[in-house]
Protein backbone atom coordinates (compact mmCIF):
# COMPACT_ATOMS: atom_id res chain seq x y z
CA UNK A 1 0.00 0.00 0.00
CA UNK A 2 1.32 3.40 -0.89
CA UNK A 3 0.63 6.53 1.05
CA UNK A 4 0.50 10.03 -0.25
CA UNK A 5 2.37 12.61 1.77
CA UNK A 6 0.27 15.73 2.24
CA UNK A 7 1.81 18.68 0.43
CA UNK A 8 3.16 21.51 2.53
CA UNK A 9 1.38 24.84 2.43
CA UNK A 10 2.25 28.40 3.40
CA UNK A 11 0.00 30.61 5.47
CA UNK A 12 0.04 34.38 5.12
CA UNK A 13 -1.53 36.71 7.63
CA UNK A 14 -2.04 40.44 7.42
CA UNK A 15 -0.12 40.98 4.19
CA UNK A 16 0.56 39.82 0.69
CA UNK A 17 3.30 37.83 -1.00
CA UNK A 18 4.87 38.96 -4.26
CA UNK A 19 7.07 36.75 -6.39
CA UNK A 20 9.26 37.96 -9.23
CA UNK A 21 9.24 35.66 -12.25
CA UNK A 22 12.15 36.11 -14.64
CA UNK A 23 10.86 35.60 -18.17
CA UNK A 24 13.24 36.02 -21.13
CA UNK A 25 12.05 38.21 -23.97
CA UNK A 26 13.17 38.72 -27.54
CA UNK A 27 15.68 40.18 -28.39
CA UNK A 28 17.66 38.29 -25.76
CA UNK A 29 20.64 40.69 -25.70
CA UNK A 30 18.38 43.62 -24.82
CA UNK A 31 16.61 41.55 -22.15
CA UNK A 32 19.95 40.72 -20.53
CA UNK A 33 20.88 44.40 -20.55
CA UNK A 34 17.61 45.38 -18.87
CA UNK A 35 17.88 42.84 -16.03
CA UNK A 36 21.42 44.03 -15.22
CA UNK A 37 19.93 47.14 -13.60
CA UNK A 38 18.01 46.81 -10.36
CA UNK A 39 15.20 49.39 -10.14
CA UNK A 40 14.19 50.19 -6.57
CA UNK A 41 12.61 53.56 -7.30
CA UNK A 42 9.16 52.33 -6.21
CA UNK A 43 10.34 50.93 -2.89
CA UNK A 44 11.02 52.60 0.44
CA UNK A 45 13.95 50.75 1.96
CA UNK A 46 16.23 51.59 4.84
CA UNK A 47 19.95 51.30 4.14
CA UNK A 48 20.28 48.00 6.09
CA UNK A 49 17.27 46.57 4.23
CA UNK A 50 18.66 47.65 0.88
CA UNK A 51 22.11 46.20 1.56
CA UNK A 52 20.41 43.03 2.79
CA UNK A 53 18.58 42.81 -0.53
CA UNK A 54 21.90 42.96 -2.38
CA UNK A 55 23.30 40.26 -0.09
CA UNK A 56 20.34 37.95 -0.71
CA UNK A 57 20.60 38.41 -4.49
CA UNK A 58 24.33 37.66 -4.28
CA UNK A 59 23.64 34.42 -2.38
CA UNK A 60 21.46 33.35 -5.29
CA UNK A 61 24.23 34.10 -7.80
CA UNK A 62 22.26 37.07 -9.18
CA UNK A 63 24.83 39.72 -10.04
CA UNK A 64 23.58 43.31 -10.07
CA UNK A 65 25.41 45.62 -12.43
CA UNK A 66 23.72 48.83 -11.28
CA UNK A 67 20.75 50.17 -9.34
CA UNK A 68 18.06 52.64 -10.40
CA UNK A 69 16.20 54.88 -7.99
CA UNK A 70 18.34 54.27 -4.91
CA UNK A 71 19.77 56.91 -2.61
CA UNK A 72 23.48 57.06 -3.55
CA UNK A 73 24.40 57.12 0.16
CA UNK A 74 22.73 53.71 0.55
CA UNK A 75 24.82 52.01 -2.12
CA UNK A 76 27.84 51.71 0.19
CA UNK A 77 30.14 51.51 -2.85
CA UNK A 78 28.88 48.05 -3.80
CA UNK A 79 27.25 48.87 -7.14
CA UNK A 80 27.00 52.00 -9.29
CA UNK A 81 23.83 54.07 -9.45
CA UNK A 82 22.13 54.01 -12.86
CA UNK A 83 19.62 56.31 -14.56
CA UNK A 84 18.43 56.02 -18.12
CA UNK A 85 19.53 59.08 -20.09
CA UNK A 86 17.87 60.46 -23.23
CA UNK A 87 19.17 58.66 -26.29
CA UNK A 88 20.61 60.83 -29.02
CA UNK A 89 18.68 61.59 -32.19
CA UNK A 90 20.22 60.59 -35.53
CA UNK A 91 22.24 63.26 -37.25
CA UNK A 92 22.42 65.70 -34.33
CA UNK A 93 25.64 64.59 -32.68
CA UNK A 94 28.56 66.95 -32.95
CA UNK A 95 32.14 66.68 -31.81
CA UNK A 96 32.39 67.49 -28.10
CA UNK A 97 33.37 71.04 -27.24
CA UNK A 98 36.60 71.75 -25.41
CA UNK A 99 36.33 71.56 -21.65
CA UNK A 100 38.66 72.24 -18.78
CA UNK A 101 40.86 69.18 -18.28
CA UNK A 102 39.70 66.80 -15.60
CA UNK A 103 42.08 65.82 -12.82
CA UNK A 104 44.19 62.82 -13.87
CA UNK A 105 42.97 59.46 -12.58
CA UNK A 106 44.72 57.92 -9.62
CA UNK A 107 45.73 54.94 -11.72
CA UNK A 108 44.90 53.13 -14.93
CA UNK A 109 44.43 49.45 -15.67
CA UNK A 110 45.71 47.78 -18.85
CA UNK A 111 44.22 44.44 -19.91
CA UNK A 112 46.51 43.06 -22.61
CA UNK A 113 44.10 40.33 -23.70
CA UNK A 114 40.49 39.89 -24.81
CA UNK A 115 37.85 39.86 -22.08
CA UNK A 116 35.86 36.63 -22.17
CA UNK A 117 32.14 36.15 -21.61
CA UNK A 118 31.31 36.05 -17.90
CA UNK A 119 34.38 38.03 -16.84
CA UNK A 120 33.86 41.05 -14.60
CA UNK A 121 36.57 43.72 -14.43
CA UNK A 122 36.15 46.50 -11.86
CA UNK A 123 38.63 49.37 -11.48
CA UNK A 124 37.44 52.00 -8.94
CA UNK A 125 40.51 54.25 -9.30
CA UNK A 126 40.81 55.32 -12.96
CA UNK A 127 40.68 54.30 -16.62
CA UNK A 128 40.54 50.81 -18.09
CA UNK A 129 42.16 49.97 -21.44
CA UNK A 130 41.44 46.67 -23.17
CA UNK A 131 43.89 45.61 -25.89
CA UNK A 132 41.46 43.23 -27.54
CA UNK A 133 37.73 42.66 -27.72
CA UNK A 134 35.09 42.44 -24.99
CA UNK A 135 32.85 39.41 -25.44
CA UNK A 136 29.09 39.32 -25.01
CA UNK A 137 28.28 38.76 -21.35
CA UNK A 138 31.48 40.40 -20.10
CA UNK A 139 31.34 43.51 -17.90
CA UNK A 140 33.80 46.38 -17.46
CA UNK A 141 33.28 48.89 -14.63
CA UNK A 142 35.66 51.84 -14.28
CA UNK A 143 35.84 55.07 -12.30
CA UNK A 144 37.33 56.78 -15.37
CA UNK A 145 37.12 56.21 -19.12
CA UNK A 146 37.05 52.86 -20.91
CA UNK A 147 39.09 52.21 -24.07
CA UNK A 148 38.50 49.03 -26.09
CA UNK A 149 40.94 48.37 -28.95
CA UNK A 150 38.70 45.75 -30.48
CA UNK A 151 35.00 44.89 -30.70
CA UNK A 152 32.86 45.92 -27.74
CA UNK A 153 30.10 43.32 -27.36
CA UNK A 154 29.60 43.27 -23.60
CA UNK A 155 28.54 45.85 -21.02
CA UNK A 156 30.68 48.80 -19.96
CA UNK A 157 30.14 51.37 -17.20
CA UNK A 158 32.52 54.34 -17.29
CA UNK A 159 32.58 57.04 -14.61
CA UNK A 160 30.76 54.52 -12.45
CA UNK A 161 31.59 56.20 -9.16
CA UNK A 162 30.69 59.75 -10.11
CA UNK A 163 32.66 61.09 -13.08
CA UNK A 164 30.55 62.81 -15.75
CA UNK A 165 33.62 63.53 -17.87
CA UNK A 166 34.45 59.88 -18.39
CA UNK A 167 34.16 58.54 -21.94
CA UNK A 168 33.92 55.26 -23.78
CA UNK A 169 35.99 54.50 -26.87
CA UNK A 170 35.94 51.35 -28.98
CA UNK A 171 37.16 50.24 -32.37
CA UNK A 172 33.92 48.40 -33.23
CA UNK A 173 30.62 48.96 -31.39
CA UNK A 174 28.34 46.00 -30.75
CA UNK A 175 27.61 46.66 -27.06
CA UNK A 176 24.75 45.30 -24.98
CA UNK A 177 24.85 48.28 -22.61
CA UNK A 178 26.97 51.41 -22.20
CA UNK A 179 26.81 53.74 -19.20
CA UNK A 180 28.60 56.91 -18.12
CA UNK A 181 28.14 58.31 -14.62
CA UNK A 182 24.95 56.30 -14.21
CA UNK A 183 23.32 57.35 -17.51
CA UNK A 184 22.98 54.34 -19.76
CA UNK A 185 21.87 53.21 -23.20
CA UNK A 186 21.05 49.66 -24.29
CA UNK A 187 21.63 47.95 -27.63
CA UNK A 188 18.18 48.65 -29.12
CA UNK A 189 18.59 52.39 -28.51
CA UNK A 190 21.85 52.69 -30.46
CA UNK A 191 21.41 54.11 -33.96
CA UNK A 192 22.07 51.51 -36.71
CA UNK A 193 24.76 53.62 -38.41
CA UNK A 194 26.80 53.57 -35.19
CA UNK A 195 26.87 49.81 -34.84
CA UNK A 196 29.96 47.99 -36.14
CA UNK A 197 31.73 51.38 -36.32
CA UNK A 198 34.58 52.92 -34.29
CA UNK A 199 32.93 55.33 -31.86
CA UNK A 200 33.35 57.48 -28.80
CA UNK A 201 30.60 58.16 -26.26
CA UNK A 202 30.25 60.91 -23.67
CA UNK A 203 27.65 62.79 -21.66
CA UNK A 204 26.32 66.21 -22.55
CA UNK A 205 24.25 67.14 -19.54
CA UNK A 206 22.03 64.11 -19.06
CA UNK A 207 22.09 63.19 -22.75
CA UNK A 208 24.13 60.23 -23.92
CA UNK A 209 26.10 61.16 -27.06
CA UNK A 210 27.76 58.77 -29.52
CA UNK A 211 29.66 59.67 -32.69
CA UNK A 212 31.81 57.70 -35.11
CA UNK A 213 35.55 58.29 -35.25
CA UNK A 214 36.01 57.72 -39.00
Amino acid sequence: MSTTRPSASFKFRGGSFHALVVKPEIPIHAWFADIDGLDVSGLTLTKPAFLGLLDELSKRDIRILGVEGANPSDLDGRVPSLARGPSQRPGVAEAPTAQAPAPPPVSSMLIDAPVRSGQLIVHPDGDVTIVGSVASGAEIVAAGSIHVYGTLRGRVLAGAYGNQRARIFCRRLDAELMAIDGRYIVADEIEPHLRKAPVQAWLEGDEFKIITMN
